[in-house]
């Protein structure tokens, strides 16, 4: 049977990262040809470059499809406890593809310069935000009545900053250390107190609004399931640049879902989906599901839910969020704080500028 041209594009997308894995397994990222890609998937060169704009998108496509297909159900081994989950969630991370060869150029790459390495910044910091909001789903303190604010958002950092140094030095200098120490390391970390406050931003202002609300279908990188924000909650459409004010808005309860857009879908939307997939593949084994983040990731590498939130163009410094309620839009808000501005503009008892 004759293949359609969609069926085409996607089997020939499938044998270039089929090639480009084995080509960059071998040879490294900087030795790789895409010639010699080509020549492994049985393409024209031409036909690599129709499906990947460059040699640093093919490679960041390759790891966000290991990231995707290494992710594991979720386990009946998760940690009761903070400290459990965390010993689960490094224990999970070290015996993933996070030493694979493959990973021994990405650091490297991605800080080559500013185009990778700000969108890096800001998905560790997303990254990040999921993993406080995990902990804090099983620390007594942050669950405490009384103290809205404190977090552990420093205390992930220093979670995050443990297992990507352990994963750079396993690359760098295999059979420098015992990984397991990684997992004692991080279940030590669950006794950390660094006196986190999260301070809510003033946020702009709010419009108020009454539209239709008809978002697409996405994949949810939290969960790995697909994903139709419902009709009550908080949209916030973030670029890659902005990603830290994602906290803005999943701070305060509810339903909230962040699109992930990039001026650059090529290069940056694998880079994105690989970053929090790689945390997120780690967070399902480890954290019992009722501590899982209510917070919906979305890579919107098409700006589709962009533009049913009403942003018709997206670069990496967007910052729109929206409020919908009862399958209407019903609040914008566009700029630094946003998130926070339509949760907080049509919430009783929370103060916002409108």
């Amino acid at each position: 049977m004759r293949l359609s041209r969609a069926e085409t594009q996607e089997r020939n997308r499938a044998r270039v990262l089929a090639a480009a894995r084995e080509e960059f397994a071998e040879r490294g990222f900087r030795d790789a040809k895409i010639d010699t890609i080509a020549q492994r998937a049985d393409l024209t060169r031409g036909a690599v470059y129709s499906n990947f704009p460059g040699k640093r998108a093919l490679y960041f496509a390759v790891l966000a499809d290991l990231a995707a297909r290494a992710a594991a159900p979720p386990s009946a081994r998760a940690g009761e406890d903070l400290r459990g989950s965390l010993g689960a969630l490094a224990r999970a991370w070290v015996t993933s593809l996070a030493h694979d060869p493959l990973h021994r150029d990405f650091l490297p790459e991605v800080t080559a310069d500013d185009a990778t390495r700000r969108p890096f910044a800001q998905l560790l910091a997303l990254d990040a935000l999921l993993l406080a909001l995990a902990m804090e789903a099983l620390d007594p303190v942050t669950r405490t009545p009384g103290a809205p604010h404190h977090r552990l958002s420093r205390d992930a950092q220093a979670v995050l900053t443990t297992l990507h140094g352990a994963s750079q030095l396993a690359a760098a200098a295999p059979g420098f250390g015992e990984p397991f120490d990684v997992v004692s390391a991080c279940e030590q970390l669950a006794g950390l107190d660094l006196t986190d406050w999260w301070v809510p931003p003033a946020g702009p202002p709010v419009t108020r609004c009454d539209a239709p609300w008809d978002p697409p279908v996405g994949v949810d990188l939290v969960r790995d399931a697909p994903v139709t924000p419902g009709p009550d909650g908080v949209v916030v459409v973030l670029g890659l640049n902005r990603l830290a004010a994602a906290e803005d808005a999943a701070r305060g309860g509810g339903p909230v879902t962040v699109a992930v857009v990039t001026g650059e879908p090529g290069e940056l939307a694998p880079l994105a989906r690989f970053t929090v997939t790689q945390l997120t593949g780690c967070l399902r084994q480890a954290f019992p599901a009722a501590a899982w983040p209510r917070v919906a990731v979305v890579c919107d590498e098409t700006a589709a839910l962009a533009r049913a939130a009403g942003v018709p163009a997206v670069s990496d410094e967007t910052e729109v969020a929206v409020r919908v309620e009862a399958g209407r839009v019903v609040a914008r808000a566009e700029g630094a704080g946003a998130g926070h501005a339509v949760r907080a503009a049509l919430t009783p008892g929370v103060r916002a500028r409108t």
